[in-house]
């Protein structure tokens, strides 16, 4: 089979609809649209949900219960191959470097999520919220350390504590 041997299967091709030719094109007159009115013109159109001015049904009815869209954790992602790619003086990796490397945007460790594809060849360190486990285990294989955000900042956040005179919370 060559490409100009190529067709579409029957049935697939239609001829344009041709409106407003005559009524013995079967589309004259009103040229499908229906009577007079707002959808007879061109460029009418209704919102989903408008009820012609009545009281439409989505506002008669009680709006309640959780919705977890506000709540989520977003994460930027970036791939194992992505930081193989970084200059070779890097050997610590968090997200201020990766925004540097213009691979995310500005963020915190918090809100970083490192995934598996590609192939890691040196020993990073590495500091994000969250690693897949192909991720992590190409990270260790490397001879790297995958260090967990939550896991680094207890330590940071024990010397205030001390100060205060609160321990934290654990």
């Amino acid at each position: 089979m060559k490409l100009h041997e190529l067709k579409n299967v029957p049935g697939a091709v239609h001829r344009k609809k041709r409106v407003g030719c005559g009524e013995g094109g079967g589309r004259g007159k009103t040229s499908g649209r229906g009577g007079k009115g707002q959808t007879a013109r061109s460029g009418g159109s209704i919102r989903p949900g408008f009820e012609g001015g009545q009281m439409p049904l989505y506002r008669k009815l009680p709006h309640r219960g959780f919705n977890n869209h506000n709540f989520r954790a977003a994460y930027a992602t970036v791939n194992v191959g992505d930081l193989a790619r970084l200059d070779a003086s890097v050997t610590e990796v968090d997200a201020a470097v990766l925004a540097a490397a213009g691979l995310v945007r500005d963020i915190d460790d918090s809100q970083l999520k490192i995934l598996g594809g590609g192939d890691l060849a040196r020993p990073l360190k590495i500091t994000a919220a969250k690693f897949s486990a192909s991720a992590k285990e190409k990270i260790e294989k490397a001879g790297g350390q995958a260090i967990a955000a939550a896991e680094a900042r207890p330590a940071a956040a024990a010397p205030a504590a001390a100060e205060t005179g609160k321990t934290p919370a654990a």
